[in-house]
């Protein structure tokens, strides 16, 4: 039986250079859950907890039916209230508190899977892990289209160096901003050294 890997099947999605590039995404379908707060609190990790519970629960589910897949890359969709924080640019957007960011966690789901799996598979995480954020889970379908994108290499502290070239291309380009900060995390950011993580950042533009 082969698995499906997501990584390969949409290589263009997962890849991105260590310099701005216009690009035109295409739409994706997801499981998702939605917060806010400081990604360094613990209710941060339980939601990457359960939405990874329930990632491996849809892929079990399918491998039992011969369809197996290799559970893809976590991704996030950040923002803020601009209201509250107006004139905050994609460079210096850093300065918004950490605990008043709101984020959408992401993992990409094969095109056979289907949005009723979540209910099937939230019912067994908490049935067999007692994960009550499971029931938080959602589908998300998410059309990007054209967007800049780089791919920023070191710590998350340093992002705000790639976002200034993203900004500069932007400028150049005379492109407006016309989505949700988006970040691709190619490196499990909980056992790679911060200097060695390497994530793609993503703005949609028009």
């Amino acid at each position: 039986m082969d698995k499906l890997d997501l990584t390969k099947k949409y290589k263009s999605y997962f890849t991105a250079k260590t310099k701005p590039e216009l690009v035109t995404i295409e739409k994706a379908h997801f499981i998702s859950i939605q917060g806010k707060g400081d990604p360094s609190e613990q209710l941060f990790a339980n939601r990457i907890e359960a939405l990874y519970a329930i990632a491996y629960t849809i892929k079990f589910m399918y491998k039992a039916q011969n369809s197996d897949f290799t559970v893809s890359k976590l991704e996030g969709l950040w923002w803020y209230n601009e209201h509250r924080y107006p004139g905050k640019t994609i460079e210096t957007a850093t300065e918004v508190p950490r605990n008043e960011w709101e984020y959408r966690l992401l993992i990409r789901m094969p095109e056979f899977v289907m949005a009723h799996d979540i209910e099937t598979a939230a019912a067994t995480v908490r049935a067999k892990k007692g994960l009550q954020l499971a029931g938080e889970v959602t589908w998300f379908t998410l059309t990007e289209g054209k967007s800049i994108q780089m791919l920023h290499v070191g710590p998350f502290s340093t992002e705000p160096e790639t976002l200034k070239q993203i900004a500069a291309f932007a400028d150049v380009n005379k492109l407006k901003k016309n989505g949700l900060h988006h970040e691709i995390y190619l490196s499990d950011f909980r056992r790679t050294a911060p200097e060695k993580l390497k994530t793609i950042l993503r703005e949609p533009v028009l």
